[in-house]
């Protein structure tokens, strides 16, 4: 059985980072792409930010995409691919920033080969 498992945080599309250099203060990073950097530097094996055309988070409408106008309560999923183990230290170490992001942890299995 393979210690691969996946992890993805659901967000809106209109999530901000934490301000944590002067010209964050401006205009802070959009949490998908500074969750994914933060990935990166952690060693996270695999993150894939997917482009969801329609869908709704907890207790929102449904939101449908548009190329020309965005909803800013439009979902994201950002999902990460390693051990459980990396994965969780991940989730503990940025849980200031995840508080409002909602993450689900799947334990990936594959085919036994003949």
């Amino acid at each position: 059985m393979s210690e691969l498992t996946a992890l993805r945080l659901y967000f809106p599309i209109s999530a901000k980072a934490k301000a944590t250099r002067f010209w964050h203060r401006l205009s802070a990073p959009a949490l998908a792409h500074h969750l994914l950097a933060v990935a990166r530097r952690a060693g996270i094996q695999q993150a894939m930010l997917h482009h969801i055309d329609a869908g709704y988070l907890a207790g929102e409408k449904l939101s449908v995409h548009h190329p020309e106008v965005s909803s800013m309560r439009h979902p994201q999923c950002l999902e990460l691919i390693d051990t459980e183990k990396h994965l969780r230290k991940y989730l503990h170490d940025h849980a200031e920033e995840l508080q409002k992001v909602r993450a689900v942890l799947f334990k990936c299995e594959l085919p036994l080969e003949n």
